[in-house]
């Protein structure tokens, strides 16, 4: 081995903090062997699906990381850290924002506290956070910590995402005080709907156990102890230059005097690199301890949330995966893969998309970031990867996803034509200036807050308050119904949306509803039930 290589591996070593230079001489015995890959996976066939998975979905960048054997064997950048062909490239400390991964994080917080005897999971939320409260109160009492985290509370699906998301400045304090107004769709326990709001009171529980703030705890307790490099609870700030910009985002950093913490930061608050993923997957594949032996959590509680706690269906790739279930654990998906068990869990939040998996039989764990907002490609890469590693060989799963994606587009092109507003069979109507006033007003929804809708000439505008940037043109159907266009259509044209007024015995407009034209289940206008409350906005 050149002394060069060894002082490159004694640098980053050191850098760690995790031994001496004295210890050297044991890593350069003739014995010594580069970490290997997973039998299966090739260096060149993780380039291969990386290549042609940018390719088809127009991926600027991607980073990968792969850990076999208790050891990261592969981490790598790919592409541009943002859509502008002059931004930096990616590298495996290029931070991402890596969304509902974060969820595990906040789980793992809970597991530490479950072993340091100060909760369980079977406790009632109400009997550490008595200010609880959901709509009804019967489930407000039976309420337990493990329901906060399984996606079964009865909550519609992306059940209070609106003040988490779009442009949304609401505080974590404020979000809980509106969890009471959240609608029940479903029986308690029953059905399963995909939920970020509780993942947030699962982050205000860890504040109000450990006494800080859950940024704080899950830097202290989590990252900074598990020694994660280049991972952060907070987002980015000015100074900081590695790091991604996701799709339809902004590339200005905020001042870090200046920085809000978003409420959603349990549910996909975290921005970390490759190198620091990886690492967290190495804690989780070896128990629950760092690979130099620190406990993070047990391995008993790390069994926990991996385990199944609410049984979901089969997605559609199920036969060709020889899929027979799958369920939801505390922040994990886990299912069985080609007959392995596989631990996995996505997350996508400001234009960018994450895939964190486990193969743990196969001592395997695979990280891919990306800053596209298009699941498609790290579900091609991913499922490519984990096929490869359990069977030796895998089918195309760009092609296959590809072919999904294309398809989509293809029915929701014929449906917006056909019969979508502002089609043949429903085109737009012009109105006077004085029909158009009818609908003026200040409009007030008890879990969003205020709404307004404002004229000039026969311009109807719709804004929310505590949205920055949220804000529309309203264009008129027949029968009191409107479509509002977001202003933002980088960040927010997916979530365009039918505005319905309703009005009295009188003929005066007195409530309204939303739903989005699309199928974005975390604008979830559905939900909002605004009524007038003044004629003036």
């Amino acid at each position: 081995m050149k002394k060069s290589f060894v002082r490159r591996i004694a640098r980053c070593i050191g850098e760690m903090g995790v031994v001496s230079l004295a210890v050297l001489p044991l890593a350069v015995s003739s014995s010594w062997a580069a970490p290997a890959l997973p039998a299966g996976l090739t260096a060149a066939q993780i380039d291969d699906v990386v290549a042609r998975a940018r390719d088809a979905f127009h991926v600027p960048g991607v980073a990968v990381a792969i850990v076999h054997d208790g050891q990261v064997v592969f981490a790598h950048g790919y592409g541009r850290r943002g859509e502008d062909a002059h931004s930096g490239d990616v590298d495996t400390r290029t931070l991402f924002a890596i969304g509902s991964n974060t969820k595990e994080f906040t789980t793992t917080a809970l597991a530490t506290l479950v072993d340091a005897g100060k909760l369980k999971w079977d406790d009632r939320v109400i009997d550490h956070m008595p200010e609880f409260r959901v709509a009804d109160p019967a489930i407000t009492r039976d309420f337990r910590v493990s329901d906060l985290l399984t996606h079964h509370s009865g909550m519609g699906e992306g059940a209070g995402d609106m003040m988490l998301f779009s442009h949304s400045t609401y505080t974590r304090p404020e979000v809980l005080a509106a969890l009471p107004y959240m609608p029940f769709t479903a029986p308690f326990r029953m059905d399963y709907a995909y939920n970020n709001l509780l993942y947030v009171v699962a982050g205000a529980l860890v504040e109000k156990i450990s006494g800080t703030s859950w940024e704080n705890y899950v830097q202290s307790h989590l990252i900074n102890a598990a020694g994660l490099p280049a991972c952060q609870s907070t987002p980015p700030v000015k100074g900081q230059m590695d790091v991604a910009t996701g799709e339809g985002e902004d590339s200005d950093l905020p001042d870090r005097a200046t920085l809000r913490l978003p409420a959603v930061a349990p549910a996909g608050g975290i921005w970390c690199s490759a190198d620091g993923v990886g690492r967290w997957v190495q804690m989780f594949l070896n128990g629950g301890k760092t690979p130099e032996g620190r406990t993070i959590i047990s391995t008993a509680q790390r069994d926990t949330v991996w385990a199944p706690h609410a049984l979901l269906p089969l997605p559609d790739t199920a036969p060709a995966t020889q899929g027979h279930f799958r369920a939801y654990g505390y922040g994990w998906f886990t299912e069985d893969f080609f007959g392995k068990k596989r631990v996995w869990h996505t997350g996508t939040i400001d234009g960018m998309v994450s895939y964190i998996s486990f193969l743990p039989e196969m001592k395997t764990g695979i990280v891919v970031l990306t800053n596209h907002d298009d699941n498609h490609a790290t579900y091609a890469i991913e499922t490519t990867l984990n096929s490869l590693v359990v069977t030796g060989k895998s089918e195309d799963w760009v092609k296959h996803w590809k072919d999904v994606a294309t398809a989509k587009e293809a029915a929701e092109a014929k449906a917006a034509a056909t019969d979508g507003p502002g089609s043949p069979a429903r085109p737009f109507i012009t109105l006077s200036a004085q029909a158009a006033h009818d609908y003026v007003g200040l409009y007030h929804d008890d879990w969003r807050g205020n709404m307004h809708v404002t004229q000039k000439g026969a311009e109807l505008r719709l804004t929310f308050d505590k949205a920055i940037g949220l804000s529309g043109v309203l264009s008129a159907l027949p029968h009191d119904l409107f479509v509002v266009r977001w202003d933002n259509r980088a960040q927010d044209a997916e979530d365009d949306c039918y505005v319905q007024f309703l009005r009295d015995m009188t003929g005066k407009v007195t409530d309204m509803r939303m739903q989005v034209v699309g199928s974005d289940f975390s604008f979830d206008a559905q939900d909002l039930h605004p009524h007038r409350v003044s004629d003036q906005p």
